[in-house]
């Protein structure tokens, strides 16, 4: 089975990068990042701590924008000519007729489709990084970043010239020459740009290497492989104009899920968010024992009045999901948890004061702090998790703020996908395994 998987995501992968569409996405999202250089200079920022500052932030919100609906559309497109249009025209007949089971069929088209959003998210990711580089364009007297402009052309052009002139003579598919081509010039390209200033003197490559932003782009790729697990399923039993419907509806329900069931899932009220955290004493600041206390400045004055004594709870979500300290037993109401032990406008002490075990971790910059517990409603939280939420995925907020992405933030977006391509792809072979292909 798995030589038949492999051998029909091979032949999957050749035939999306063939489809024109393909190539005429990829450009236009090389034209569009061209665009935004020009039209992006009145964001008004003036933070220079992240990798991105002043109006190139809105150059890079767009610029993952554009990486993100390319993608969604480009998964719509892919899936629909490689599944849904084989089954329409019969040709599929030859697959299945042959010892081929359905489900090496359905992972087999998926993992092709996934190696063309891959190699998709590496041409946008590298355009991205170009404009980034090149900055935008306040005023008309502003300098060019001439290398960033003849390399990234003559990686395009000459992608493009190649492939006709192959095309020509050798009857090679344009769009698959294009393409596969255009991924190693277009990188290369950009790998120049780290070597070479504007002014064409060599500098080093770290300076204009932001680890972040393809930290972002890389979780933006983990949300478009979930559309192209979802693509393939639908693709399954729908045809092209549905499985875009249906992928853009997931789309935009996906970006809107904290408000529209998120909300109605977890319900609690947060009174004030942590700004800085010291331990009393630096020997305890495990915070993991009855008695130790941390120190605590608020953002801003709390919402609600903080008395001493009242147990508290904390957690990075101000709806209050995944709490992290419990601040009363449940079975027999007595405070074990966290409580106040001090309280001065926005400062406040936090000590544990009966059951250290119920504290998972100690508070930190950024958490919320909530008076109750969460009230959670079941069938909203299992909708919320059924359906995917495309908010994980959006860390730009996370780059222009200059907040460091851990590697266990990745860790759990990947295995948020994964589990979310698990059950797409699960739900298309049980669909597939149904239809009727004769």
């Amino acid at each position: 089975m798995i030589l038949q998987t492999t051998t029909i995501a091979r032949n999957t992968f050749v035939e999306s990068v063939r489809q024109p569409i393909y190539l005429i996405v990829l450009l236009l999202a090389g034209a569009l990042q061209v665009f935004s250089t020009w039209s992006t200079a009145y964001s008004m920022g003036y933070t220079d701590s992240a990798e991105v500052s002043k109006d190139n932030k809105l150059l890079l919100d767009i610029g993952l924008a554009t990486i993100f609906v390319a993608g969604m559309l480009l998964a719509s497109f892919i899936a629909t000519a490689v599944v849904s249009r084989e089954i329409e025209s019969k040709t599929v007949l030859t697959v299945v007729s042959k010892p081929i089971s359905r489900m090496a069929v359905v992972l087999g088209k998926y993992l092709g489709v996934a190696g063309a959003i891959v190699v998709a998210v590496i041409v946008m990711g590298s355009y991205l990084l170009l404009a980034l580089r090149h900055g935008v364009m306040s005023t008309a007297a502003d300098e060019l970043d001439l290398p960033v402009i003849v390399f990234s052309t003559t990686a395009v052009l000459l992608s493009l010239g190649i492939a006709g002139w192959c095309n020509f003579y050798y009857g090679w598919s344009f769009p698959q020459a294009a393409v596969l081509l255009l991924l190693p010039l277009i990188v290369l390209a950009y790998l120049l740009t780290l070597l070479i200033d504007p002014h064409w003197k060599v500098q080093s490559p770290t300076t204009d290497f932001r680890p972040q932003i393809w930290t972002a782009c890389l979780s933006l790729l983990f949300a478009l492989l979930v559309l192209s697990a979802l693509a393939t399923a639908v693709s399954t039993r729908l045809g092209q104009v549905m499985t875009i419907v249906v992928c853009a509806g997931v789309f935009m329900v996906g970006l809107l899920s904290n408000y529209m069931i998120g909300r109605h899932a977890y319900r609690n009220t947060s009174v004030a968010i942590i700004e800085k955290v010291e331990p009393l004493l630096a020997s305890r600041a495990a915070f993991d024992q009855v008695g130790d206390v941390d120190q605590i400045l608020l953002r801003t004055p709390p919402r609600a009045e903080l008395e001493v004594g009242v147990p508290v709870y904390y957690g990075p979500n101000p709806n209050g999901f995944r709490l992290v300290a419990s601040g009363v037993r449940a079975e027999d109401g007595a405070v074990a948890g966290v409580v106040i032990s001090g309280s001065d406008l926005r400062r406040i002490d936090l000590r544990i004061d009966r059951d250290a075990s119920l504290v998972t971790r100690p508070p930190e910059p950024g958490d919320h702090i909530f008076l109750t517990p969460t009230k959670v409603n079941p069938a909203a939280a299992a909708l919320h998790a059924l359906v995917p939420n495309f908010q994980h995925y959006w860390l730009l907020d996370a780059v222009s703020q200059n907040h460091p992405v851990p590697a266990a933030h990745i860790e759990r977006l990947a295995g948020y996908a994964g589990t979310q391509i698990v059950m797409f792809l699960t739900l298309g072979i049980v669909l597939f395994q149904r239809r009727d292909v004769g």
